[in-house]
């Protein structure tokens, strides 16, 4: 499955997920990649899994992916997401149990 929601190009290497793209985000989502990687990431749907990222309850700033996200367990891997000490949730399976 590949990422078909929307994309909206911030500058030479941030793209945003708008959060009214997925129902119950709390921020946006933003991703860094260079045009030429924007497809690569796309290729799979881990766009998605930062924008479920920017669900989470108490979550600080954006949801944000590196250059290398791609497809993980329940954020993408490059995944990152700061959430508030006391309002946040703690997932520490978020990318995965290795």
């Amino acid at each position: 499955m590949s990422w078909e929601g929307r994309l909206n190009k911030i500058d030479e290497n941030r793209w945003e997920i708008p959060m009214d793209e997925s129902a119950g985000m709390r921020t946006n989502a933003v991703i860094y990649a260079s045009e030429s990687m924007i497809g690569q990431v796309c290729s799979d749907n881990a766009p998605q899994q930062a924008a479920n990222v920017a669900c989470m309850p108490g979550i600080v700033g954006s949801s944000m992916a590196m250059p290398d996200i791609h497809w993980g367990y329940g954020f993408p891997i490059g995944g990152v997401a700061a959430v508030d000490g006391f309002a946040g949730s703690i997932s520490p399976g978020g990318i995965g149990f290795d």
